[in-house]
């Protein structure tokens, strides 16, 4: 009777030992698989940062670049000068506005785009992120193509409309103005590129 029940003692335990043996291998493997998800995610995280760095500075150096263009000819009496200046047309007025929003909404954005960061597999601020950055994409694209519009006019003009092409005259003024457009058009890219980050990073499952 004794020496059955020490039998039995021994028995168990070594089961318990093998079962634990057979398991542990599996719970490694799956934690070592939820870290190499966690990574690329992570990595996404962070190049979305960047971007958002990059695009930040690329809106409020359109801002800033438009809304300081402006020339005055050399050649003008005490009545009478000849000046451009942004504010002088309405579509670059409306430039100088959507790309001071847009810029302001990537300094906000970037806290939410560091939560990403800490957290890899949190859904909500990437969502958020998406949304918001398909509005601005929006409201950046407008900006940049009407600003496009009145450059190509300055450069060319409009004869069937009797439009004169003034960059002739006023070439630090259209240096300017070009310049503000072609870094709004670089914004664009920036967030198109934030989309598709963002996008890929929803759909992959955790």
């Amino acid at each position: 009777m004794t020496n059955g029940e020490s039998s039995i003692s021994i028995e168990v335990p070594s089961e318990t030992r093998k079962e634990a043996k057979g398991k542990a291998p599996l719970i490694a493997g799956g934690t070592h698989k939820h870290e190499r998800k966690g990574g690329w995610k992570k990595g996404i995280a962070i190049l979305d940062f960047i971007l958002r760095l990059s695009a930040t500075a690329a809106a409020l150096g359109a801002a800033a670049a438009m809304g300081n263009s402006e020339e005055t000819l050399p050649f003008f009496t005490q009545f009478l000068q000849f000046q451009a200046s942004y504010d002088d047309l309405p579509t670059f007025q409306f430039f100088v506005i959507a790309m001071a929003i847009v810029g302001g909404y990537l300094v906000l954005s970037l806290p939410f785009s560091i939560v990403t960061i800490i957290r890899p597999h949190a859904t909500g601020p990437k969502l958020l992120l998406l949304t918001l950055d398909i509005v601005a994409l929006t409201l950046t694209t407008s900006a940049a193509a009407a600003g496009a519009s009145i450059v190509y006019l300055a450069h060319n003009g409009n004869p069937s409309a009797n439009w004169i092409a003034i960059c002739q005259q006023y070439g630090d003024f259209c240096q300017q103005v070009s310049g503000a457009v072609v870094s709004s058009f670089i914004a664009v890219v920036i967030f198109m590129l934030l989309i598709v980050l963002s996008a890929f990073a929803l759909r992959r499952k955790h």
